[in-house]
């Protein structure tokens, strides 16, 4: 079953390599989706595939990898099916 989710995380995550490092994370995975820089400093994440991937790959970043120590704050919302999303994309 197809799950999508956004995902916002505060803390120290902007100018460290965040958006890269979850791009190269999202590699091991079977999901799409994006991540992108905020104006309010925040980086929001939207990711697509099935349940479990997704929960696996949102766990990887805030639990296990070097992200983690980076990460004060991190909410979830489930999102409509992104639609026309190839691949895992650093956006703008």
């Amino acid at each position: 079953m197809n799950s999508a989710k956004r995902i916002s995380f505060s803390g120290r995550v902007q100018g460290v390599g965040f958006r890269y490092t979850t791009k190269q994370l999202a590699l091991g995975f079977d999901i799409v989706g994006s991540v992108r820089n905020q104006e309010d400093g925040t980086v929001e994440l939207e990711v697509m595939g099935d349940a479990e991937e997704v929960n696996e790959f949102i766990t990887e970043i805030v639990e296990e990898s070097e992200l983690a120590g980076l990460i004060k704050e991190h909410r979830i919302w489930d999102i409509d099916e992104l639609v026309n999303c190839r691949g895992f994309t650093i956006a703008n």
